[in-house]
């Protein structure tokens, strides 16, 4: 029973790390899923696709916020940017054509 006892030692002292840390593993957790979407806004070979990035990128700014104890800020960060910018963004990509290169032929 050495590798049980083990295992479940280990999962009580990772629960109680969570238990304690929380916020601050939410804000990590927070901070990667804004920068690995903020590397996808760059590289992403779709436009569309960008701005739905730089939207998530957007909320997890507004969202970190929170956890600076501003919320006023972050639920402006998140209406204004999230809500206004990138839609405009979007609409704005979805009523223009798709590439002048595509009709030309030559791929430039």
């Amino acid at each position: 029973m050495g590798i049980i006892d083990t295992i479940s030692d280990w999962f009580n002292t990772a629960a109680d790390f969570i238990m304690t840390n929380g916020v601050g593993l939410a804000f990590v957790v927070l901070a990667i899923i804004a920068i690995v979407s903020a590397i996808l806004v760059v590289t992403s070979e779709e436009t569309m696709h960008s701005a739905f990035y730089l939207a998530l990128v957007f909320f997890c700014v507004g969202a970190a916020y929170f956890f600076l104890a501003a919320p006023l800020i972050g639920i402006l960060q998140i209406m204004v940017y999230v809500g206004a910018i990138t839609m405009l963004f979007a609409f704005g990509l979805m009523l223009t054509r798709r590439s002048m290169s595509d009709e030309r032929g030559d791929g430039l």
